[in-house]
């Protein structure tokens, strides 16, 4: 909490811990605003410190750095959960960290967010914690196939984690645990789609949403989000609901975002984000303020804006392999905004940037991806 409830104002400087490309879009919102940013990561010339007035390289759980962060920084963000925890006290600590660390704390470990969700009696698949392969043999008798099993800490797009398809696949999940040991072991959610829930929070508890994405994934990758969302009002306000009950729980400050999966008029709670996310992309073109700049308002101590949607939009990822065809369909096609996140190392599956197409209706913007794609493949 910040001391007083006093603002963070323009040309203070705000320090981001991790430098991707949450953070280099953050970082941009916050420089039009006329902030000074500084930056904490291993990495030399990270999204992030390409426009940064300062970089620190070191760990993420290099103490000493986060020392340096504290001092030159008027208030400090982070743009992925796994910060260290450590870190993230010494800053509360030290009164620059709005977000605080229990958010971090959770979202960062499967178990406790599993469980904090169950305890808020919100709607989640039948899980199982397993640290051994014997638990792991008694929660596959337990439960019903198909399930998935992933790992309690760490994995992000589909990494960490297997399906299971019947009891032939058992001993890959005893395997699975005898090599991370701690798992958690959660029913298949046979869905019709997913949607994510991203909204912002102030210091004060001042609460606004963005609306609703629809997000379809390839291998296991967020491959683009549509918005609006192809869902009923029930669906909507039992997602709000949702999200205003962890919100409050949590006391969460600044951006955060809830992957949901949709199964009829029902909703089940997936995983969450203590930060901007991918799916919020969208926001940067077709709403009046995005999921950077509302976050960066309420780590500051600012007033929220009310949140409106401009036009329907489509983000659409780029990743390692795409990123020639999309500069090539970019010369060709007046569609299209375009961002790529300066990462020096192009790899098949690495998010290199997106796309975000907008216009009157969904399914001017669906011709516009199209026509792009069409361009894209030639």
């Amino acid at each position: 909490m910040l001391k007083n409830n006093q603002a963070i104002l323009p040309p203070q400087t705000i320090g981001f811990i991790g430098g991707g490309q949450l953070g280099r879009m953050m970082a941009i919102a916050a420089r039009y605003m006329g902030y000074k940013i500084a930056v904490l990561d291993p990495t030399p010339n990270c999204p992030t410190a390409q426009i940064a007035d300062k970089q620190i390289i070191a760990g993420y759980d290099d103490l000493s750095a986060i020392e340096e962060l504290i001092e030159i920084s008027d208030v400090v963000t982070y743009e992925f959960e796994n910060v260290d925890l450590k870190a993230a006290s010494k800053l509360e600590e030290a009164d620059k960290l709005p977000q605080g660390a229990y958010a971090l704390e959770v979202t960062q470990n499967r178990e406790k967010e599993k469980t904090l969700l169950k305890e808020l009696n919100l709607p989640v698949p039948d899980f199982y914690i397993v640290t051994s392969e014997a638990e792991c043999q008694e929660a596959l008798q337990k439960i019903t196939y198909p399930v998935v099993i992933k790992t309690c800490r760490g994995g992000y797009d589909g990494k960490g984690q297997i399906k299971l398809h019947s009891e032939a696949d058992a001993e890959e999940a005893m395997n699975f645990v005898k090599k991370h040991k701690h798992c958690i072991i959660e029913e298949w959610v046979s869905f019709d789609k997913e949607i994510s829930v991203v909204f912002t929070r102030s210091v004060s508890g001042e609460i606004t949403f963005f609306p609703i994405p629809e997000n379809e994934h390839k291998d296991h990758i967020l491959y683009q989000s549509i918005v609006p969302a192809e869902i009923g009002e029930d669906v909507k306000e039992k997602a709000y609901d949702a999200a205003k009950i962890i919100a409050e729980q949590m006391d969460i400050v600044g951006t955060f975002a809830i992957e949901m999966f949709v199964a009829g008029d029902n909703i089940y709670l997936n995983e969450m984000a203590p930060r901007p996310h991918n799916s919020g992309h969208y926001t940067i073109e077709a709403c009046n303020i995005s999921q950077f700049m509302q976050h960066i308002r309420a780590i500051c101590g600012l007033p929220l804006k009310d949140i409106e949607l401009l036009q329907p939009a489509i983000m659409v990822n780029v990743l390692g392999g795409d990123v020639e065809n999309v500069l090539h369909a970019t010369k060709q096609h007046p569609d299209g905004f375009i961002h790529l996140y300066g990462k020096a190392d192009i790899k098949p599956k690495r998010k290199m940037g997106h796309v975000t197409f907008i216009a009157e209706t969904v399914d001017e913007v669906k011709q516009q991806v199209t026509q792009f794609q069409e361009e894209f493949e030639k």
